[in-house]
């Protein structure tokens, strides 16, 4: 028994010793190569002794040992050969590990390793022909014999973007095992958006050469943009020799660099036609965000339409720019126009109050009309109840001229009304029938004219509503409710009054008036409304369409590199920032990527598109990168606007792949996928083998000394 209880004494003694020994290390043939010929390092007899000079013939059956150190181990721990009198304690456990790896592969020889670090660079976004902060990376020796570095050299199609531009690697560079050098490299983009290549180092290890991708992003030159006020002016009619008033043209620079002029000129047809003024001028620059004017006169001596335009050359982004500039002129000549051009009253009963209708007296030459006189001939049922006409009328001006019908006996009633001024005489006929049966008396909550607020182009004004209202003693009848007039199409009508609708005595409905211009300048036209008794109203409508403003939206950044982010993992974001720098609220009606980008809904960024932006107010439209593949890759946010409008963002990055490692065996005999030596699962399995030999060696021994005794 005491012999068994020193057996496990001993036994216990190898674990604890076995228990703290390192766990197994990378093995490295050429050290195991060294240990095998020339002896343990402390001194001693070779393997090679014994075992011949090559593992490969496997003298003494030593490939048993071939890449398995345990074999090694218990052999010594067995004293197979007197290996554990020669050996034990000699070797460490990596050493033996190394001698199973050098037996696995006896033709092994000193060779160098080539590895590179990082494997890629990629540099910041950077202005174009401006220099982003170089980089560099590492190239180590991982091998056991010495690495030459030969020539450096840059490849790919944007190769012209990059330097080499110091380290410590050079052609000849002589690197041993374990040591390292550097390599720096710049990047000068000369053109806008992903510029990729190649930074190559030969040398002697396998493979001849080692390669770092290289990535960055050109961003282009910030540069000014022109926006304007007006796409075109139209200076209307004019009279010959006489000069219009000036129109103005707002220049706003909604780029990033300033705006330079090198010519402000008229050209056209009838340039001659034309004066320019304002603050705009080539000796003057605008800065980004800025702003100036250009007026322009028009003053001709002919007659007839002329036209010309406003040219623009600059070293904005989007080119030179041109304005239309259009009109007419002719000699003086005074004109006047009535609406309607004839009055009817319809059957109005004998005794009850007057029936009233207006006339509109409108200006329509291009000089002042001096209106000589306004009178009524004919019936003396017919009479001016009110005139708001003066004794001269503007250019383009209208005032009413009210008449009342009050029949005394039944049967027609005609009269005139005459306009005498330095135009034409005009005459509008007037007539009414005079009834003692019941009849209806239609009337109109106002005579006109109706003018609409100045509306944008395609936008509509807010509705108008005239009330037609019965005050007679028997139902009216609507005849006919319609548009007339040039521009008759650019108004509309709805409410409850209706063609064929009928009125009762005391009863009204309702005209609702609408305004939707189609083109710029005035617009205008007229309601007419016919009763079966033969009422005739017609009310004067007008309205200035506004040409859609061009949108002044200043954007910012106008490109951008996101850099690297993983594929399938955390998109990153960006916010672009949108300003209104005009006068008019700008509407942005689309916002179309290409390339893996899109909008990132956010509650403090601009709303859903389309959404509206007044006058100087700003949002951010938050752009997301979801990459999916590896590599560099580009895009862009096209935005649009009511107006023309149209701006790009240009967009970059790159999209990593993550590899998943499968675990290896690492020395371990496929129990671990530890590498660093610091798995407690070898240690302890290492101990548990060692201890179940010992127990089977000392339970071996006590059953022969029991047989011998």
């Amino acid at each position: 028994m005491i012999g068994l209880h020193r057996s496990l004494h001993s036994v216990l003694a190898v674990a604890a010793v076995l228990a703290i020994v390192p766990a197994v290390h990378a093995a490295d043939a050429l050290n195991g190569k060294n240990l095998y010929l020339n002896g343990p390092t402390g001194g001693g007899t070779a393997c090679a002794s014994c075992h011949g000079p090559s593992p490969a013939n496997n003298v003494n059956g030593i490939l048993a040992a071939a890449n398995n150190p345990s074999v090694i181990t218990n052999a010594f721990a067995a004293n197979k050969g007197g290996m554990g009198t020669l050996f034990n304690g000699r070797f460490t456990a990596a050493e033996i590990a190394d001698l199973a790896a050098f037996i696995g592969n006896p033709t092994v020889t000193a060779a160098p390793a080539a590895a590179v670090n990082p494997a890629s660079l990629s540099f910041a976004a950077t202005t174009i022909g401006q220099s982003a902060s170089p980089l560099a990376t590492t190239l180590s020796n991982t091998g056991n014999a010495a690495l030459t570095v030969g020539t450096l050299s840059l490849s790919g199609a944007a190769a012209g973007d990059y330097a080499i531009n110091g380290g410590t690697c050079a052609n000849g560079t002589s690197l041993a095992a374990g040591a390292s050098c550097t390599v720096q490299v710049g990047f000068t983009p000369s053109a806008a958006g992903a510029r990729s290549a190649s930074l190559v180092i030969a040398h002697n290890a396998t493979g001849g050469s080692s390669t770092v991708a290289l990535s960055g992003t050109g961003n282009a030159v910030a540069q000014p943009t022109i926006a304007l006020s007006a796409n075109a002016i139209d200076f209307g009619a004019l009279v010959a020799g006489t000069a219009s008033p000036a129109q103005s043209v707002t220049v706003s620079n909604t780029g990033q660099a300033t705006l330079t002029f090198s010519s402000i000129a008229v050209g056209g047809a009838n340039a001659n036609v034309f004066t320019l003024g304002g603050t705009c001028a080539t000796a003057t620059p605008v800065p980004a965000g800025g702003s100036c004017t250009v007026t322009v006169t028009a003053n001709s001596s002919g007659n007839g339409a002329f036209s010309g335009n406003l040219a623009l050359a600059s070293n904005a982004s989007n080119g030179a720019v041109s304005v239309p500039l259009s009109g007419t002129v002719a000699a003086a000549a005074p004109a006047v126009a009535a609406s309607p051009s004839a009055v009817a009253f319809g059957t109005q009963a004998i005794g009850a109050q007057a029936a009233t209708q207006s006339v509109t007296l409108a200006n329509k030459g291009n000089v002042a009309l001096a209106l000589n006189g306004i009178a009524v001939s004919g019936a003396s049922t017919v009479a001016i109840a009110n005139n708001t006409c003066g004794t001269t009328l503007a250019v383009g001006a209208s005032c009413t001229v009210t008449l009342a019908f009050a029949p005394t006996t039944s049967g027609t009633a005609t009269a005139t009304l005459t306009v005498t001024s330095n135009a034409a005489p005009l005459q509008v006929t007037i007539s009414g029938t005079g009834t003692t049966a019941p009849a209806a008396k239609p009337t109109l909550s106002e005579a006109g004219p109706v003018a609409f607020a100045d509306t944008q182009v395609g936008k509509s004004a807010a509705a108008h509503t005239v009330t037609l209202s019965n005050g007679g003693t028997a139902a009216l009848k609507i005849a006919s409710l319609v548009l007339d007039g040039a521009q008759a199409s650019d108004f509309e009508l709805k409410g409850t009054c209706a063609a064929n609708a009928s009125v009762a005595a005391s009863a009204s409905c309702t005209i609702d008036i609408g305004f939707k211009p189609t083109a710029a300048g005035q617009r205008a036209g007229t309601l007419v409304l016919m009763t079966d008794a033969g009422n005739q109203f017609t009310v004067a409508l007008s309205g200035t369409g506004v040409a859609v403003p061009v949108p002044m939206l200043t954007v910012n950044p106008q490109s951008f590199d996101f850099g690297a982010a993983d594929v399938n993992g955390t998109a990153p974001t960006h916010r672009i920032t949108l300003t209104n720098t005009g006068a008019n609220a700008a509407t942005v009606t689309a916002a179309t990527f290409s390339g893996p980008f899109a909008l990132q809904a956010d509650a403090s960024g601009c709303a859903a598109v389309p959404f509206t932006l007044q006058p100087g107010t700003s949002c951010d439209l938050v752009v997301r990168f979801t990459p999916v593949g590896a590599g560099d890759t580009s895009g862009s946010l096209a935005l649009a606007a009511d107006g023309g409008g149209a701006w790009t963002v240009a967009l970059s990055g790159k999209g990593n792949v993550q590899t998943v490692q499968s675990p290896q065996n690492a020395g371990g005999g496929g129990c671990s996928s530890i590498k660093n030596g610091n798995d407690p699962v070898l240690a302890l399995l290492v101990v548990l083998s060692f201890g179940v030999l010992g127990w089977r060696r000392t339970v071996s021994k006590l059953s022969r000394k029991e047989v011998d005794q």
